[in-house]
């Protein structure tokens, strides 16, 4: 059976800098009936392993370890025995939440991780935050851009460890040499696609300075 997406969208909170903000985040798993990984763990455990159903998750995929993004993650690792995988540069944030418990494995950029016969590839996306990842699924034309790339722009990059430059770089050379017809599935918001997003490139730089 050919790998699919499917998407839940969980709601809590994001805190970083002292600040804290409610947010809705998108919860996105590529598999088959029997398999799946799963990207990203923000908020509510159940709502996702009631996403995953009966199938086997052979890991948790974390796009960058802000609080909304991977706070269930431990949690649903435990529940699904599943490994939790993290870019080791989004230690320091990842520690911020769960200082009592590391990511189960490592991701890098280039790696190839394959599930229900398709490929996904690592791509490090700097920038939002230092160990950003994204995962590009060219079978399935999509690309998951954790809060590197929304639809229309950036991630945020205002907050602690995070650099507007870097993210352009990551955005300009990682991203927009994918396929134009690459749908992007962010973790906050709408999807969009690349071509819909590359023309406005030169925007964003004159906006972000």
């Amino acid at each position: 059976m050919t790998a699919r997406i499917d998407h839940a969208t969980t709601s809590g909170t994001f805190s970083l800098d002292g600040q804290t903000f409610d947010v809705d985040n998108n919860v996105w798993i590529v598999g088959d009936d029997e398999e799946c990984f799963v990207i990203d763990a923000p908020h509510d455990a159940g709502a996702i392993r009631d996403l995953v159903g009966t199938r086997t998750v052979r890991a948790i995929l974390a796009t960058h370890a802000h609080d909304d993004h991977v706070r269930v993650a431990p949690e649903l690792a435990d529940a699904l025995r599943a490994p939790v995988l993290l870019h080791p540069d989004d230690m320091v944030l990842w520690r911020m939440t769960h200082p009592q418990r590391d990511p189960d494995g490592a991701l890098a950029d280039g790696q190839r991780l394959t599930i229900a016969g398709t490929e996904v590839e690592v791509l490090h996306t700097p920038g939002h935050a230092p160990g950003a990842v994204c995962f590009h699924v060219p079978e399935l034309r999509a690309v998951f851009t954790g809060d590197t790339l929304f639809a229309g722009g950036p991630g945020a990059t205002g907050r602690s460890y995070s650099d507007f430059p870097t993210i352009i770089d990551s955005i300009r050379d990682r991203l927009l040499s994918l396929p134009g017809e690459t749908t992007v599935h962010p973790g906050h918001g709408d999807t969009t696609t690349i071509a819909a997003e590359k023309p406005h490139l030169q925007e964003w730089i004159d906006r972000g300075h």
